[in-house]
């Protein structure tokens, strides 16, 4: 028995990747994801096909720069999403804009377009964590978005009172 297989007797295994091989390979219960992993992910050739797609989707959707840079940005995380989501039993965390940290309207916003694209894909929110920075502006997001009944991850946290504020906020 591998080590992994050990350690999954005893606890949840959460993949911190955009590769979907891996993540195939070692079977985790959950998956994490973030901007820099999937653009580290979009560079291998077997993943050119899903980058296609979300560059099709934000040609689609936007005509300004920006606009379309944050429609493929998304769109890409949405899919990488999908498709892990078909490999693994449990839930994945698709990450919020950085931009956003310190904006709470915003990151509410962002994460209601988030789950609206998989929701689109056939994935229920039940199915995603929202992966929020845990700055303060973002414990207020993720408080008011669990009340809505849309999962957060919340991540950054570098203190105890960020974990208590998070605590408090129930996320």
């Amino acid at each position: 028995m591998s080590s992994l297989d050990q350690l999954k007797k005893h606890t949840v295994v959460v993949a911190d990747t955009g590769d979907i091989d891996a993540i195939a390979k070692h079977k985790p219960h959950d998956a994490t994801t973030n901007p820099s992993l999937l653009y580290k992910a979009a560079q291998m050739p077997q993943y050119q096909s899903l980058l296609d797609e979300a560059i099709a989707y934000g040609q689609s959707k936007s005509n300004s720069e920006e606009g379309l840079i944050d429609a493929i940005i998304d769109k890409l995380s949405v899919t990488f999403g999908c498709r892990i989501l078909e490999l693994i039993p449990g839930r994945v965390s698709t990450e919020v804009d950085a931009r956003l940290s310190f904006d709470t309207e915003g990151t509410v916003r962002k994460a209601h377009e988030l789950i609206e694209l998989y929701k689109e894909a056939g994935i229920s929110k039940d199915r995603i964590l929202i992966k929020i920075a845990s700055t303060w502006e973002g414990i207020r997001a993720a408080e008011q978005l669990e009340k809505e009944g849309i999962h957060c991850n919340l991540t950054l946290l570098f203190g105890f009172g960020q974990a208590i504020a998070c605590a408090e906020a129930g996320v």
